[in-house]
């Protein structure tokens, strides 16, 4: 069943700068050499966690490109592996360039994926694996991928990457509507992607979120 959202709750393209802009200031900063390690609990390095983070930004904002989005199933760019069991993306960092480069690229395709769902016709949909989804909904999950792989690297380079209070609800309202607040917004969004667990509740080992279109607010 759709849901109205609060104005004050919704995402567009400023909350997906505000993400990027926490992914950054996040990260700045960390030694080349720390880059190696391995995203919190995931199988990726941090530096091809944030190459993933990238490639995410970008192909949401490619969707939007398009006249009728729902007629690609996916923008056919080839995609590769640096290494066997890392991430296949079309975006890579330059090596060359080092981690403050990558965070450039991070910043780049953020910043495309703001302009693309803000300039689109708010009730244009595109597809997704979960289902397809509207402009608003695509900013959600942009801020969603910053702010759990920002956390992810963050745990492998040993810095705080707890997710913004005011980004974590707005985006828990708008992608996770089986989800209770329990304590803080940024926990919550911790547990309800499966980065932590509480006495109270386990960790999640199998979770989606939901971008199906809201009821528009009225009035």
């Amino acid at each position: 069943m759709s849901r109205s959202i609060p104005s004050d709750a919704r995402v567009s393209g400023a909350q997906v700068r505000e993400a990027v802009a926490h992914c950054v200031e996040t990260l700045s900063g960390v030694p080349s050499d720390q880059w190696g390690v391995p995203a919190g609990d995931l199988e990726w390095t941090c530096w091809e966690t944030l190459e993933h983070l990238a490639d995410d930004l970008l192909t949401y904002a490619l969707r939007f490109g398009l006249t009728r989005p729902m007629d690609v199933p996916r923008v056919p760019l080839r995609l590769s592996r640096d290494r066997a069991g890392g991430p296949a993306n079309v975006v890579f960092g330059d090596a060359a360039a080092g981690p403050e480069g990558l965070l450039t690229v991070v910043e780049a395709c953020g910043g495309l994926l703001a302009a693309a769902v803000d300039g689109a016709d708010p009730t244009v949909l595109a597809p997704h694996v979960f289902g397809a989804s509207d402009p608003e909904g695509f900013a959600a999950m942009g801020v969603v991928e910053t702010l759990v792989h920002t956390y992810d690297i963050a745990r492998g380079v040993r810095r705080d990457g707890t997710p913004p209070e005011d980004l974590s609800r707005r985006a828990l309202v708008r992608l996770f509507p089986d989800v209770t607040v329990t304590g803080s917004a940024s926990a919550t969004l911790l547990w309800a992607t499966g980065r932590t667990d509480t006495p109270e509740r386990p960790r999640r080992t199998d979770w989606r979120w939901y971008g199906a279109p809201r009821n528009p607010v009225t009035g």
